[in-house]
């Protein structure tokens, strides 16, 4: 006897539009994970009137997508998703309203309606600091200049499958130690080109405390400034938003 086909359930709402959203994870959020984020963003798309697309079946999920987050414990200043609606929206309007909805220290920063072309493609690289309290720069300075005379730096990491062995040098695309308002402080701005496995600023602080014995009397606290297209030239990271700002249309 032939197995009877189950219905799929009523189609959903097509999509209309897609944004892409930079939010910051700041202050005691930077220590909230992607799930716990992912939680506090679909409340927050509901209190905020968002009107979501939904995926098919008979346990839709709402269409949102997540690019490359920041580890748990570091704070971000460019942190995206996209999202699709089932009815056209101004972008700053709904900026407004999930940022209201949203708990203090998850900021949205910008929407913006997507252009053609996959955001998770202008990912290319992160510029991070790195704030080491208690620690001389002149010492930090050293052991920077003797990671970038380095052809490799290799640290292990543990990952869901086990142990993995990965060089950390060659995602370095540029490291710098620059002067702290306070005494006593070091700071560290390094520019990571996006890799896999993916180099993390606590990757870099092995490779240093590999290589220099490097060793912070606190652990530095992290933010990620940018996150974008890499411009080779100038070691900067671009707005990875722009393409869809100036985008004409065509």
């Amino acid at each position: 006897m032939a197995r009877q086909r189950v219905p799929e359930g009523p189609p959903p709402v097509p999509a209309v539009q897609k944004l892409r959203v930079r939010y910051a994870k700041r202050g005691r959020l930077r220590f909230s994970s992607t799930r716990d984020f992912q939680r506090a963003l679909e409340r927050a798309l509901r209190r905020a009137g968002v009107p979501m697309a939904f995926s098919a079946g008979f346990h839709p999920h709402p269409k949102i997508s997540y690019a490359n987050a920041a580890p748990t414990g570091t704070a971000s200043e460019a942190e995206y998703f996209e999202i699709s609606v089932t009815e056209r929206v101004d972008p700053e309007s709904v900026r407004a309203a999930l940022d209201e909805a949203l708990p203090d220290g998850l900021d949205v920063l910008e929407v913006v309606e997507a252009a053609p072309g996959a955001l998770a493609d202008r990912l290319q690289a992160s510029d991070w600091v790195m704030e080491f309290a208690g620690m001389p720069p002149a010492h930090l300075q050293e052991a920077v200049t003797t990671l970038l005379g380095r052809d490799r730096a290799e640290v292990t990491r543990m990952f869901k499958t086990g142990p993995k062995t990965f060089d950390v040098r060659s995602a370095v695309v540029s490291a710098r130690v620059e002067p702290a308002a306070e005494p006593d402080c070091a700071i560290l701005r390094v520019v990571v080109r996006h890799t896999t496995p993916a180099v993390r600023p606590d990757d870099v602080l092995t490779a240093l405390r590999a290589v220099a014995e490097l060793a912070p009397p606190t652990p530095p606290l992290v933010t990620r400034l940018a996150q974008g297209p890499l411009q080779t030239a100038t070691a900067r990271v671009a707005d990875p938003l722009a393409a869809d700002l100036h985008d004409d249309g065509a």
